[in-house]
């Protein structure tokens, strides 16, 4: 067996629909689309959403609230997830990726004060809560702001 004698597996494929190829090929004169209107035109069709007419949806619903485009988000992670690191460990980003804490970085890391921290640790991200900073430091430990 080699490259020349390989084949798909019996009914994996099918020709491809030939249109327009005469009345004996059962897709002639009118190639599947009917006798005149829209659908049958050169660029015919409808645009997704369309409801022929009618009030479409997306204009019909009220539209309320305001995105804002530079909103930042932030991975979040808790004191108590941090208890897994040693005690006198740096904890920068690459070690919040390798312990599962954050998935993909989006616009940084931010700790917050949840659960309790046993061990002195210092701690990078780009923010942290208030009551964070005071824990992390009573329990001997350092933070830096990345």
């Amino acid at each position: 067996m080699d490259l020349s004698n390989l084949k798909p597996a019996p009914g994996s494929t099918k020709n491809r629909k030939r249109i327009g190829r005469g009345p004996g090929s059962g897709t002639g004169k009118t190639s599947g689309k009917g006798h005149k209107g829209q659908n049958a035109r050169s660029g015919g069709g409808v645009k997704p959403g369309f409801e022929g007419g009618q009030m479409p949806l997306q204009r019909r619903i009220p539209k309320r609230g305001f995105t804002s485009l530079n909103k930042k988000v932030y991975n979040l992670v808790n004191l108590r997830d941090l208890d897994v690191f040693d005690a006198g460990t740096v904890v920068d980003i690459e070690q919040y990726g390798k312990a599962g804490l954050v998935g993909g970085i989006k616009d940084g890391i931010k700790v917050l004060a949840a659960g309790e921290l046993t061990k002195a640790l210092t701690v990078q991200a780009h923010k942290f809560s208030k009551a964070a900073i005071e824990k992390i430091e009573a329990a001997g430990g350092k933070t830096e702001v990345l």
